[in-house]
């Protein structure tokens, strides 16, 4: 059976337990699962240990591969995977759902990080599927302003 496309994930011990069971979701849904840590409950482990990791991989297959990060707000683990080319990091900590089909349909997300702390497993399991089945808008004006990102590692490195 052909899997819909591959997740990385990871998380720091704030998103372990969440982790765990978005993996197992994903995996039903039909995804291949790459899991990058942390892989056991460790409190005092820190996020971008096992969250390069996952941008790491989308940076380098940004084409064809989306990454999931959890920590305690999921704040300082987009800052991490937002360090690395070609990703684009999204934050969602609860709220207004929309902003998550924004995210990709305007921005190409291409990473989730979720806040463990403030979203609880039926509203992360919503945000994981409705972030997936979303697509780019491919609209000039986003794909424009994506290449205008991307260049800024070109004309600050």
């Amino acid at each position: 059976m052909k899997t819909k496309g591959t997740i990385a994930i990871a998380s720091d011990h704030a998103g372990f337990e969440l982790k765990q069971e978005l993996i197992s979701f994903l995996k039903e849904e039909g995804y291949e699962v790459v899991d990058h840590g942390a892989w056991k409950h460790n409190s005092e482990d820190d996020y971008p240990d096992f969250v390069k990791l996952v941008a790491r991989d989308v940076s380098r297959h940004s084409d064809t591969l989306r990454g999931i990060v959890l920590g305690g707000s999921g704040t300082g683990e987009a800052i991490v995977c937002n360090r690395f080319a070609n990703v684009r990091a999204v934050s969602y900590y609860g709220g207004n759902v929309e902003i998550i089909s924004l995210s990709r349909e305007h921005n190409d997300a291409n990473i989730l990080s979720l806040g463990a702390r403030f979203v609880g497993l039926p509203e992360a399991k919503m945000v994981v599927q409705q972030w997936l089945n979303t697509p780019f808008s491919e609209d000039e004006r986003h794909v424009r302003r994506i290449e205008k990102i991307d260049k800024l590692f070109e004309d600050f490195l």
